[in-house]
C-alpha cells in the first residue's frame, strides 16, 4: 500500500468550550477517494480545513507529502480579491495552461469576464469547480461540491471527478455522488474517526453494526454497574481501602456508561401533522400553458394527482419548475387551461432559501410563533423545548437567533416549522439542501408513512429514489413528461438518457494554437436593487389583496345587497375587479422577477 500523501493524526481541536475533535485522524494516498461522513455540526468542515492548512488543531499532525498540490473548494468561497471570474481560475495556473481555465469556465456556462464581486450563489460554486479542476491537483478536498447545482451539472461533475487520476476526500449530502465516487468511508462522530476501506454503499449496514455493538457494551457496561452497586449495598465493609477502591471503579464504569450513552441523547424524531384527508383527487389539471414572453414554460400539461401520490419535479434550473408548482397549487391562473385543487387540501410549503425564517428572531420564538412557551403541533401542544430536542436542538440554543444557526440548523429549523402544521398536502422544494445523512434518512422515512400528497422539487438523485412514487421531467420547450418511479427508473425508461440540461452560456470554443479564444454572450448577473425589492414585498402586497379580494366577494355573496344599496354594490363590484387585475399584474411581475433570480443563481 502506498505512503499517504495526507495524514492528520491525533487531532483535538475546542470550539466555544466543547470539544469538537478529540482524537481524530484522515489520511489518503495517491489516487484514493476517501468520503468523509458524519451529523451536521460534528466537525467535517473543521476537519478538512485542518487538512487544507486554512486550520491550525489545538493539538495533532498534520502531514503533507512534500511536493504535493492540494485545491480545498470550500463550502462557501470567497472570490473577492479577484475582479472577473477568468482571473480566479487561472490565479495559479501559467501562461501555456490558461487555454484549461477557458475550458473549464465555458463547460460550466462561465465567460470568464463576470466580476466576482457580484456572483450569484450557483456562479461562485461553478467558478470554483473550475478552479479546482482546471488547477489539475494531486488532491482535492471537496466540501459539499453539489450545493446550487441543477442534475445535468450534477451529472457531469459526477463524470469529471470519476475521471481524474488525482485523490480526493468528499463531504456531500448526495448518496448518489458518493456510491459513485468513493472507495473508502471516514465516519467522524463525537469528534473520533472510524475507517471503512469499503465505498460508500457499504457505509449505512457498517454503521448500524457499529451501532448494535456499542448498543451490547452498553448493557454489558449496565450488568457490571448492577454488581458493583449491589457489592456497595450489600459487601462486606471491613477492609476500607478495598471499599475506597471499589467506589472508585464504580465512578469509572458510570462516567464510561455516560460516554457510550451520548449517542443516543442526540436522537431526532421526525413526524408531519397530517390534517383530514379529504377527496381521493388532490389535483387535477387539463391542457395547462403558460408562457414568458417568447419561451413556453408549459405546453398542454394534463395531469392528475391523487391522494398519497409523491410527485417529483426534475429539470435544470431555469426550466420553470416553480412556475410549474405555482400552477399546480392554484397559486397562479393557468393562461390555458384549469387546475382543480380539492376544496379539502391543506397545503405546507417549504421553499429552498429558508426564507420564511426572520434571521432577528429567536429558535424559541419562530417556533411558537412569539406567544409563549407552547408550539401547537397538529393537535398536540407540546413544550418548545421538548420540540426542539426532537430536532437535534439543545435546549441552551432556544434564545439563539435564526441568524446565527447553521445551514443545516435552519435547514432542520425549517422542516420543524412545517412539520407542526396540518396538512395533506406538502410542497417541499430542495428539502435536502444543508440537511446531513441521518437526517435525511428521517426525512424519507417520515415522507414515507405521511398519508397526504407530496410535491417535491430536488436535485438530489437517491432522495428522488427513494421518495417519489413518480416524477414529472421537464424535456424542454415547455414539454413535460411523467415517468413511473424514481430516478433511476425514469433513466431506464429514457434508455439511459438524463434530461437535457438548459442551454450553455459558452457557444463555441476555438480549439485555436494558443487555445485562448472563446466566443460568449453576455449576461446580466445578479437582480438589480430594484428588483430585489420588489421581490421582497410583492408577496405581501398580493396577501393583501387576496384578504382584500375575499371580504369584497363576501360582501357581494349577500343577494339581498342590490336591491337595498345599488351604488354599493356597484362599488364593491368595481374594487373587486380592480383588485383582482391588480393581483394578476402583481403574480406576473412576482413570477418574472422569481423566474429571472433562479436562472441567475443557476448560472
Amino acid at each position: 500500500m502506498s505512503a499517504p500523501i495526507l495524514h492528520l493524526q491525533n487531532i483535538t481541536f475546542t470550539l466555544g468550550g466543547r470539544p469538537l475533535l478529540d482524537g481524530a485522524e484522515l489520511s489518503v494516498g495517491p489516487g484514493e477517494r476517501v468520503c468523509l461522513v458524519g451529523r451536521n455540526g460534528s466537525g467535517k468542515s473543521t476537519l478538512l480545513k485542518m487538512a487544507s492548512g486554512v486550520l491550525q488543531p489545538d493539538s495533532g499532525t498534520v502531514f503533507t507529502q512534500p511536493g504535493v498540490r492540494v485545491h480545498y473548494l470550500a463550502q462557501e468561497p470567497d472570490f473577492s480579491s479577484f475582479a472577473t471570474t477568468f482571473d480566479c481560475v487561472a490565479a495559479n495556473l501559467d501562461e501555456t495552461e490558461s487555454y484549461r481555465a477557458r475550458a473549464m469556465l465555458a463547460e460550466l456556462g462561465l465567460t470568464g469576464d463576470e466580476s466576482c464581486a457580484s456572483l450569484s450563489g450557483g456562479e461562485v460554486r461553478r467558478c470554483a469547480l473550475a478552479r479546482a479542476l482546471a488547477e489539475e491537483p494531486d488532491l482535492l478536498l471537496l466540501d459539499e461540491p453539489t450545493n446550487h447545482l441543477d442534475l445535468p451539472t450534477i451529472s457531469w461533475l459526477e463524470r469529471e471527478l470519476l475521471a481524474s487520476r488525482c485523490a480526493m476526500i468528499v463531504i456531500s449530502h448526495d448518496r448518489r455522488l458518493l456510491e459513485t465516487l468513493s472507495r473508502s468511508v471516514v465516519w467522524l462522530e463525537r469528534g473520533q474517526t472510524r475507517r471503512l476501506e469499503q465505498g460508500f454503499a457499504r457505509y449505512e449496514e457498517w454503521r448500524e453494526e457499529v451501532l448494535e455493538q456499542e448498543e451490547r457494551d452498553a448493557h454489558k457496561l449496565d450488568r457490571e454497574i448492577a454488581r458493583e452497586e449491589d457489592w456497595m449495598r450489600y459487601g462486606v465493609t471491613a477492609r476500607r481501602k478495598r471499599n475506597v477502591r471499589r467506589v472508585a471503579e464504580l465512578a469509572a464504569l458510570r462516567e464510561k456508561r455516560r460516554e457510550v450513552s451520548a449517542r443516543g441523547n442526540g436522537s431526532l424524531r421526525m413526524d408531519a401533522s397530517e390534517a383530514e384527508s379529504g377527496g381521493k383527487i388532490a389535483i387535477s389539471a387539463e391542457g395547462i400553458n403558460w408562457r414568458f414572453g417568447d419561451r413556453e414554460l408549459v405546453r398542454d400539461l394534463d395531469l392528475r394527482l391523487m391522494r398519497g401520490d409523491r410527485l417529483g419535479l426534475v429539470g435544470a434550473n431555469g426550466a420553470g419548475k416553480t412556475t410549474l408548482i405555482r400552477l399546480l397549487t392554484g397559486r397562479l391562473a393557468p393562461q390555458e387551461g384549469k387546475v382543480w385543487v380539492g376544496p379539502s387540501i391543506e397545503m405546507v410549503t417549504l421553499d429552498q432559501q429558508r426564507e420564511a425564517l426572520d434571521p432577528n428572531a429567536t429558535l424559541a420564538d419562530t417556533l411558537t410563533g412569539g406567544h409563549g412557551e407552547i408550539v401547537q403541533v397538529g393537535t398536540e401542544r407540546r413544550h418548545v423545548i421538548g420540540y426542539m430536542k426532537d430536532f437535534l436542538f439543545r435546549p441552551e440554543q432556544a434564545r439563539t437567533p435564526v441568524g446565527r444557526l447553521s445551514g443545516g440548523e435552519r435547514g432542520r429549523l425549517a422542516l420543524a416549522c412545517a412539520l407542526a402544521k396540518p396538512s395533506n398536502l406538502m410542497v417541499l422544494d430542495e428539502p435536502t439542501n444543508d440537511l446531513d445523512l441521518e437526517t435525511l434518512d428521517l426525512l424519507q422515512d417520515m415522507l414515507t408513512d405521511y398519508a397526504g400528497t407530496v410535491l417535491l422539487v430536488s436535485h438530489d438523485r437517491d432522495f428522488l429514489d427513494r421518495v417519489a412514487g413518480s416524477v414529472l421531467v421537464s424535456e424542454g420547450d415547455g414539454r413535460w413528461i411523467e415517468y413511473a418511479g424514481g430516478y433511476s427508473d425514469m433513466l431506464a425508461q429514457r434508455g439511459g438518457k438524463a434530461p437535457s440540461g438548459r442551454e450553455p452560456i459558452a457557444k463555441e470554443y476555438a480549439d485555436s494554437s494558443d487555445k485562448k479564444a472563446v466566443k460568449t454572450e453576455k449576461k446580466q448577473t445578479k437582480l438589480s436593487y430594484k428588483d430585489k425589492r420588489a421581490l421582497e414585498l410583492l408577496p405581501g402586497q398580493m396577501a393583501k389583496l387576496e384578504a382584500e379580494a375575499l371580504k369584497l366577494r363576501e360582501v357581494l355573496a349577500d343577494p339581498t345587497l342590490y336591491s337595498r344599496d345599488p351604488k354599493s354594490f356597484e362599488k364593491a363590484t368595481a374594487r373587486l375587479q380592480n383588485v383582482e387585475d391588480e393581483l394578476v399584474a402583481a403574480e406576473e411581475q412576482w413570477l418574472e422577477l422569481e423566474m429571472k433570480k433562479e436562472e441567475l443563481e443557476a448560472s
